[in-house]
């Protein structure tokens, strides 16, 4: 499957971490998704039907970053990823989280984790 769709530095506050102040305060998260799915009706219909709403996957990734509480980014990671191909006709999932304020003594752009699932 060579279609794709594409969500890429989505921004949220999230209580993410094994350390209790990182529970406490929480910090920000970047998620990048690629969702493969076969997009050719959607574009030969130009219809909104016939594919995922954007904003409704949107929502649901804000939603899980921001309500629950993950020790490991791989576990936010994972329930995205298993939300969206539940809820979605969505054939794989790519899912990038990164950390950028992860509590590590040095120099660094963000850590993170990418998983990739599929529903078949």
């Amino acid at each position: 499957m060579s279609d794709k769709i594409i969500m890429k530095g989505m921004q949220f506050f999230g209580r993410h971490g094994v350390f209790p102040e990182e529970k406490a305060m929480g910090q920000k998260f970047i998620i990048d998704l690629k969702l493969s799915l076969d997009l050719k009706n959607a574009a030969v219909t130009d219809d909104l039907t016939h594919t995922p709403n954007y904003a409704d996957i949107y929502s649901d990734v804000k939603n899980i970053t921001t309500l629950k509480s993950f020790n490991l980014i791989e576990a936010l990671a994972e329930a995205i990823a298993d939300h969206i191909l539940t809820n979605y006709e969505v054939k794989k999932v790519k899912v990038k989280v990164k950390k950028p304020h992860a509590p590590i003594s040095g120099i660094f752009e963000y850590m993170g984790c990418e998983i990739e699932r599929s529903s078949i």
